[in-house]
Formats: C-alpha cells, structure tokens, sequence
C-alpha cells in the first residue's frame, strides 16, 4: 500500500466518539444530504411536472389545429369538411404519432335548482379512453360503438366532480343541456362517468365530454365534419420544431396553437419551478462544497503536528497532500453511496405508497409525485464528483505553507 493511502486509512479508521471520527462524519453526512436533496428535488420535479402535462393532455394535445376564424374562440369551432388531404399531411410527419376530430360546443347544464356555464367537448371512436380513465373517478367511459352507416348519437356525457358536486348529480342522473345558439337546442343528456383532474380553472369547472355526432347533429354539419384537430407527438421537447413543420404544411384557412400558448399560465409556472429547483440544488452544492473544505481545514489543523513530523522526516509537499486528497475523496465516495441510497429509496418508497400527501386545491394532485430520471441521477453525481474534487485541492493548498518547526509545537 502506498505511504500516502496508508496514514490516510490511519486517519479514516479513528475511534468512534473522537473529534477526528466526527468530523469526518460530519464531511460524509454533508455530501449524502446534497445527494439526497438533488436526486429527490429532481425527482419531484419530474414527477411533478408530467402528471400536470398528463392531466393537460386528457382534455388538450401538444397542438390543436382549427379554422382560422375561429382561432380566437377556443369554444365555438368552423367545421373542417375536407379532412382527408389532412390526414395525408399529418402522415408526412414523421413526430406526429396520434391526431383525434373533435368538436367543442358552449352550454348551459340545467336541474331543477341550479345551472351551470359548461363545454361539451364531443369525441368519437379514435379518442384515446385510456389515457381519460386514469381520472376517471366514477362510472365508465362513453359507449360510442355504432354501425357505420349509424346516423342516431348517444346522449352520455361524463361530467366533473366539481360540477357533480355544484348540481348534485351523480352517475345515472339525467340532466338537461341548452347549447348556445340561435336558436338554441336543448337535449336530455345522461351521466355515465365522473372525472377529476384537480386542475379545475382549467378543466374540472367547465368540461365535459360527450358523442361528437351529438355536437354535429346540433351544429347541423356533415356527418365527417370536425370542429378541430387534436395533434399528438412522439416527444414533447421537440414541441415547436414539429409545429413548424406541421404550420408550412396546413392550408392557409386553418390556424395551428400550441398547448404552451393555450395553457399559458401553468406552463409558465412549470418553468419557473425549474428555476427555483436550479436556484436550490445550486444552494445545496454551494454549502457541501463549504462543508467539505471545512472539514479538511478541521482535519489538518488537528493533524499539524503530524504534517510538521513527515515533513522533517523528508516527505515533499506533494505527498502530505495525497494523504487528505485520500481523505477527501473517501469522504465524498462514502457520502456519494450514502446518498444514492438513501435518496433513490425514499423516492421508490413514495412512488409507491405515497406517503407524503399534498393538498390537490392548492397543487392540483393529492400526493408528491415521483419521476427518477436515471440520466439526471448519473449528471449529479458526476457534476457532485467533479466540483468537490475540485474543491478540496483548496484546502489542501495550505500544507505547503506550513513551517515544520511551528507545527512540531503547534499542540503541547
């Protein structure tokens, strides 16, 4: 074993309860809790942020695609009658994996005691249920399997629980729906399925869904007329690069949206707690990397002597210097394992029995989600390795200005 890792094992394997052993376990505990904070803010954040966009895209799409004269009004659609050049554009794309025909509708839900301001939105058979049933709290999906040649709709709708709770209705209630038109309809709609997505301004507090013939039985179009285009990617990051492409090959009538425009606000917000997650980790990194010099500042203040007594027995600087070099790095290792452990653990733990609870008013979901990115994981640990490693040639910097004569009677 080299002379240097040899002292340095010496100086690792203090006896319990010493200052030396709590120092250094002081220096360990400092990197584990940067690691644990790290990988579980991250955590968090991912988590966080995919299941408000999952929740986004149960009534949204990365893109909406609707006549240009009705680009200004989310709820009252244009029909788009040719719809089959479309499709072939949107098979041209190679990021475009999904697209729906949709049709919204303005409305008043009226009981016998109250009435709310709602929109129908009505699908047909390509709508992805799959997705919608993960906030399905109550009741089933829409029944919408027809014969082609099929001209009836169904009158099942599934509501919110915000709006169940404002009507009091519930599944198998009946429920009468004037749409806003001139002259207005009205028609006998029963609910089969309550949903709850705990983004009420956005969803829970006005939309419904419904059969989209319905909606073009009430509009009076043909039967293969949608009122928009819901466009789905194969990756979200690439949002505006498809748009691009896909806005040069529309038709000049039709006006394309990005859901980062149609939900401005709460894509806003999502960027900014990646700010604050930045500002935070940054933070933690900041006082670990204090803490580590500390500690090897404490550790060759009380080993002076020692570090006096090799250099008059003939070590150079360089090799004093490795011995904490070795210190340091143990040090790190040991708190990179630490907190790997401890931090992937508590992650799993509460991606499983969620365990801390959040209060889905204030943050739209009831417990904390959890999303481990792996790649994320790998990033803060190399960037943890790198700047601490940096760090602790600070300190060790000092052992060449120590005087051999001064540090022999630096303790009596």
């Amino acid at each position: 074993m080299k002379f240097s890792r040899f002292i340095a094992e010496r100086i690792r394997r203090n006896r319990a309860g010493t200052f030396s052993a709590t120092v250094y376990a002081i220096g360990v505990a400092g990197v584990a809790i940067g690691i644990i904070v790290a990988i579980v803010a991250f955590s968090v954040l991912f988590g966080y942020k995919d299941t408000i966009r999952q929740k986004v895209f149960l009534f949204g799409s990365h893109m909406r695609l609707t006549k240009l004269i009705s680009g200004n009004n989310l709820y009252e659609e244009a029909p788009i009658n040719e719809t089959a050049g479309l499709i072939t554009e949107f098979e041209a794309v190679p990021d475009l994996v999904k697209w729906q025909g949709v049709i919204h509708k303005s409305g008043v839900l009226k009981t016998p005691s109250e009435m709310k301001g709602v929109v129908m939105k009505g699908v047909g058979k390509d709508y992805s249920w799959e997705q919608f049933k993960t906030c399905l709290v109550e009741g089933r999906a829409l029944n919408l399997d027809r014969p082609a040649n099929d001209s009836t709709y169904s009158t099942e709708v599934i509501i919110s629980r915000k709006v169940s709770k404002e009507l009091r209705l519930g599944v198998g209630d009946k429920v009468l729906m004037y749409f806003v038109q001139s002259p207005p309809r009205v028609r006998n709609l029963t609910i089969v399925g309550i949903y709850e997505t705990g983004l009420a301004e956005e969803f829970d507090d006005k939309m419904i869904i419904g059969d989209i013939d319905l909606l073009r039985r009430i509009n009076q179009w043909e039967p293969a007329a949608i009122g928009s285009y819901e466009l789905y990617i194969k990756d979200f990051n690439t949002l505006d690069a498809s748009y691009r492409e896909i806005y040069d090959r529309m038709p000049p009538d039709l006006y394309l949206v990005k859901i980062t425009d149609l939900q401005r606000l709460l894509f806003e917000w999502l960027r900014l707690m990646d700010t604050n997650t930045t500002v935070l980790i940054t933070l933690v990194l900041i006082v670990a990397c204090f803490n580590m010099i500390s500690v090897l500042l404490i550790m060759m203040m009380e080993r002076t002597p020692m570090i006096g007594l090799l250099k008059t027995m003939g070590s150079p600087n360089s090799q004093i210097k490795n011995i904490f070099i070795n210190v340091g790095v143990r040090i790190l290792l040991k708190g990179l394992l630490y907190g790997n452990v401890l931090g992937i653990s508590a992650c799993l733990l509460q991606q499983r029995y969620h365990i801390v609870p959040l209060d889905p008013v204030n943050y739209f979901i009831d417990t904390v989600p959890i999303s481990i990115d792996w790649p994320t994981v790998f990033w803060i640990n190399a960037a943890t390795v790198v700047i601490v490693t940096l760090i602790i040639l600070i300190p060790i910097s000092i052992i060449s200005r120590i005087k051999p004569v001064k540090a022999l009677v630096f303790k009596k």
